[in-house]
């Protein structure tokens, strides 16, 4: 659809990687004249150590999610959910800078946005996780004073934008987490998209937020932020989202 946008003729489709042959997988692609590529789990850590350079959020995340093959034959390989995210966010009108943010899951999807959304300023951002010392180490990675790994038990009230990553979002679970951390003037945002609500939306608009949307924008996002690294081109994402959502 973004090819269509911008009259570029281009091929895009999927391949089915063995779990233990990514790199002949690439190495194949490569040689048959493939230019780009996105990477999906369970393959981003291995992107990562198979590009020969990085971008910044590739380096903060220690995970590729898009490769690009350049002319002399080196790979490489960015994240760009950070950038898709900030970008969903900000369509939605959602404000990050001077906002206290919670993010609930601490695993690579999370790691993989912490670096964007410090970039945007917020007052404070909070991880909180099942597994305590998961969302410890990923707050030691940044050394930002910004931000804190917080026990479920000790959530602060009301923060201004909630972020969902955890597992139990993509089981269908909703939080299991203290209502107070929401506030009538809450936005909530779930990585985990569908046809219907998720459970982490229906629980937030039950206990009174004021805003809730799903991750299928940060799917179109970042997919768009993979195209301007592969062109040099700015495409436009609103038109997509509804045509995902019809």
């Amino acid at each position: 659809m973004f090819a269509d946008q911008t009259n570029i003729v281009l091929r895009y489709e999927k391949i089915e990687a063995p779990v233990h042959g990514f790199a002949d997988a690439v190495n194949e692609f490569v040689q048959e004249g493939g230019t780009g590529f996105n990477v999906t789990v369970p393959f981003k850590q291995a992107a990562f150590q198979l590009v020969t350079d990085h971008g910044q959020e590739a380096l903060q995340s220690a995970a590729v999610n898009t490769v690009s093959v350049r002319e002399d034959g080196l790979l490489y390989g960015d994240n760009t959910d950070g950038r898709g995210l900030c970008r969903d966010l900000e369509r939605l009108g959602w404000t990050v800078a001077d906002k206290r943010l919670l993010i609930i899951g601490a695993g690579g999807a999370v790691s993989g946005v912490t670096g964007s959304l410090l970039a945007s300023n917020p007052r404070s951002l909070h991880i909180t996780n099942r597994t305590h010392a998961n969302a410890e180490a990923l707050v030691n990675r940044f050394s930002d004073s910004r931000l804190k790994a917080v026990a479920p038990e000790q959530l602060d009230a009301g923060y201004d934008l909630i972020i969902n990553a955890s597992s139990a979002g993509l089981l269908g679970l909703g939080p299991d987490l203290p209502p107070h951390i929401l506030n009538p003037e809450s936005c909530c945002y779930d990585m985990v998209y569908g046809t219907s609500m998720t459970a982490f939306l229906a629980w937030a608009e039950e206990h009174g937020a004021l805003q809730g949307s799903d991750g299928l924008g940060m799917l179109v996002c970042q997919a768009a932020e993979a195209f301007f690294i592969w062109f040099g081109l700015r495409v436009e994402v609103a038109s997509v989202i509804r045509e995902f959502r019809q």
